[in-house]
């Protein structure tokens, strides 16, 4: 085994776990779940069987994976921060058949008890503040806030605000790597070669 698993912690048969990834206190990882290398799920999380989490994810203390949640490498997702998949549930009425998938992109940020409304996407590197709702998609490295979430800023692939207008043109340079964001209308790409 290739993994640490706390022995309170439930990893059903047919599971895959990535090398280094750590497994902590009541967490449930269910029989069809891929977790890549070196993840941590911290206490109480939860993890379905339709579940795909990349290399290097952090998913912190109370939060459930629910099935049709794909996280690529690097996401972090904050204490208590809730996915669902089904839009309109109703106790009385199946609705499994109408799950709808969320993917959340490389390096993006998920703060604490934010809500990812299911059937979005989350761009690479984007960031969603504490307590937000996000129900639609966001774009890549954009800084969400608030109930319904909106776009208030860009974020750099460090996880700092950059000096940048939400839409037009503009250049920022990142005071920790040195990496050049452009934006261009309401898109935002790294130059190529920056760190």
């Amino acid at each position: 085994m290739g993994f640490y698993q706390h022995e309170s912690a439930i990893v059903d048969q047919g599971a895959q776990i990535g090398e280094g990834s750590r497994i902590w206190h009541f967490v449930h990882v269910c029989s069809g779940a891929k977790i890549g290398k070196a993840v941590s799920l911290g206490q109480n999380v939860f993890v379905g069987n339709k579940v795909s989490i990349g290399d290097r994810c952090k998913i912190q203390n109370n939060v459930s994976v629910y099935d049709n949640v794909y996280l690529e490498e690097g996401v972090f997702c904050g204490p208590s921060m809730v996915f669902t998949n089904v839009y309109n549930p109703r106790s009385l009425i199946e609705r499994k058949d109408e799950y709808r998938n969320t993917y959340v992109k490389k390096g993006a940020t998920l703060g604490a008890n934010c809500t990812i409304v299911c059937g979005v996407t989350i761009g690479e590197y984007a960031f969603i503040g504490a307590g937000a709702v996000v129900n639609k998609d966001v774009p890549a490295y954009a800084l969400m806030v608030g109930v319904p979430a909106k776009q208030i800023g860009w974020m750099s692939e460090f996880g700092e605000q950059l000096d940048l207008p939400l839409q037009g043109e503009g250049q920022a340079v990142c005071i920790h790597t040195g990496a050049k964001y452009i934006l261009k209308g309401q898109n935002i790409t790294k130059e190529p070669g920056c760190t």
